[in-house]
């Protein structure tokens, strides 16, 4: 007899990198990262979450991140006013308020926050959610707030324009922050409001992306098998992780969604987050990280019948 394989194993990716609990981390992107995020707080992780809130293409994602750099702050000239509450063109709708100096100051403390945690941080974790971006005449925004749909133009990300925005930057980022890894991952929540067809356009567009970047970054050693006869200088890591194929091609059933068979589950996030833990951590990190996840659940939990519960802990 021989033992029949019921999914497609991914397996786990050796990571270069080696995480514990001072390891300062910020993250950016999408929902998922979100979702990955909460886990690693809720472990003990220094993280600094999405800044400037849940955010979708690589575009937006690149002008967060120079911002945060520059630690440059927003001004009303960014911000939109509709339906009642001031809006940034920059941030997710989670940092709309009722009026621009609320807008501004949630913001920008956002920024400011954000800009010190990179200073301090050891890994930069990105998460790609959608090559499709709306314009303004003057920018690509991160959020169109419900604004009436003809104000934007809407298009696809070539691989090229996303190559063109994240090099440099990196470059820069290596410059300015030489111990800053950065972990590119590609969310593998579903944007159907593009199509099934326009989702997996849409998503291939950043994996071949993330994979164009990750390979000008490899180092001399693996680069000279590619002709390239200059030795690249001493850099951090650029790293992929594959949330997407773990999801997608190993979970590849409606069990792993939510009821709404878009979102991943907490399960399938769960799965993930343990494929990354064991790629990136030592037993002993990992076994403390689940320690205080533990803890973090504990401590939010509201007892039915607190008196009782009392009496259980005597």
């Amino acid at each position: 007899m021989y033992e029949i394989e019921t999914t497609t194993r991914v397996g786990n990716p050796t990571m270069p990198i080696a995480l514990d609990f001072a390891s300062g981390i910020v993250s950016l992107g999408s929902c998922f990262s979100d979702e990955v995020g909460r886990r690693m707080a809720d472990s003990g992780f220094l993280i600094e979450q999405n800044p400037f809130g849940t955010l979708y293409n690589p575009a937006s994602i690149a002008s967060a991140l120079e911002r945060l750099t520059d630690d440059r702050e927003l001004t009303e000239k960014d911000l939109v006013e509709h339906d009642g509450l001031w809006h940034s063109w920059h941030h997710h709708g989670s940092f709309s308020r009722a009026t621009a100096e609320e807008c501004l100051a949630v913001c920008n403390g956002g920024i400011h926050r954000g800009h010190q945690a990179l200073a301090q941080a050891s890994l930069l974790m990105v998460t790609f959610g959608s090559a499709w971006v709306y314009e303004l005449p003057t920018m690509v925004v991160a959020n169109c707030h419900k604004l009436p749909q003809e104000m934007f133009v809407r298009r696809r990300l070539s691989v090229e324009d996303i190559v063109a925005l994240w090099h440099p930057l990196l470059d820069r980022l290596h410059t300015l922050y030489p111990s800053l890894h950065t972990l590119f991952t590609v969310s593998p929540m579903r944007h159907i409001g593009d199509g099934l067809h326009g989702n997996q356009l849409s998503k291939s567009t950043l994996l071949l992306a993330v994979d164009e970047l990750v390979d000008r970054e490899l180092p001399f050693a693996r680069r000279k098998k590619k002709g390239v006869k200059t030795p690249a200088p001493e850099r951090p890591l650029t790293m992929y992780f594959p949330s997407y194929e773990i999801v997608l091609d190993e979970l590849r059933d409606y069990r792993y969604y939510n009821a709404d068979m878009v979102h991943p589950s907490d399960l399938a996030v769960d799965i993930v987050w343990d494929r990354f833990q064991r790629s990136t951590m030592s037993p002993a990190v990992r076994d403390q990280a689940h320690f205080n996840a533990k803890q973090s659940r504990r401590a939010r939990h509201i007892p039915l019948h607190p008196r009782e519960e009392e009496k259980n802990k005597g």
